[in-house]
């Protein structure tokens, strides 16, 4: 086939353990997926869930050096579980949800608070606060013969070395299972897709030069440097 230019790379996650890589295809996020993040946001401490999307290019594997984006004084870090797919489909039953997950990895969803809430006040999307490139660090993808399903267990992320979120997985108002068969009515899953399935309360603003620390006990660590 010919192409009028060179289509982009795909994109790929390291696996842990393993030589081969993960092929991404969708990114999707639940939001506010804790009850006392929730509560921080002005929220209900329960309440559906919801998501939306990240492009798979805003996907930074392995973390290291991330560029601070244009257009915001507001940048603000959440520490994530994210859910890596190897099946998929629709109307996905809670009871075979699980059997969908590849792995499980830790992320970061940084998001523009100002344009987010700019957005919010006008009743417009949240697609340039959320979606903007270099917007979703992530590291390794754990395997289930690494980590089986994380339940419960830490979920933090420091800065500078000092702790901002300090939560546990068993905090979820919506568990990894629940969250594919909701997601799965709104869209046909597939092999290489990425949940990320919230954040614990400490989202707070970070600075050109801060050093986020984040890790998900049994999973994975990530270290990322705003520049």
């Amino acid at each position: 086939m010919t192409y009028v230019f060179s289509p982009p790379p795909r994109v790929t996650l390291p696996v842990t353990g393993n030589n081969a890589l993960f092929p991404v295809r969708r990114v999707y996020c639940v939001g506010r997926n804790y009850a006392d993040h929730a509560v921080e946001m002005g929220a209900d401490s329960r309440e559906p869930p919801f998501f939306f999307s990240k492009p798979p290019d805003a996907l930074v594997a392995g973390g290291g050096d991330v560029p601070y984006p244009p257009l915001t004084g507001n940048l603000q870090h959440e520490v994530e579980l994210v859910v890596a797919l190897a099946a998929g489909g629709a109307q996905i039953p809670v009871s075979r949800a699980l059997d969908c997950v590849f792995g499980y990895a830790v992320g970061l969803d940084l998001t523009r608070r100002d344009v987010q809430q700019r957005a919010k006040d006008k009743g417009h999307p949240w697609d340039m606060a959320k979606g903007f490139d270099h917007s979703a660090p992530i590291g390794a993808i754990a395997p289930l013969t690494a980590c089986g399903h994380p339940a419960q267990g830490a979920i933090q992320l420091r800065v500078n070395g000092r702790m901002r979120q300090n939560g546990d997985l068993g905090q979820m108002s919506w568990k990894v299972a629940e969250v594919i068969a909701n997601l799965s009515t709104h869209v046909r899953l597939e092999a290489g897709d990425l949940i990320f399935t919230g954040t614990p309360a400490g989202v707070s603003t970070v600075s050109r030069g801060d050093l986020l620390e984040a890790v998900v006990a049994g999973v994975g660590e990530l270290t990322v440097r705003l520049v």
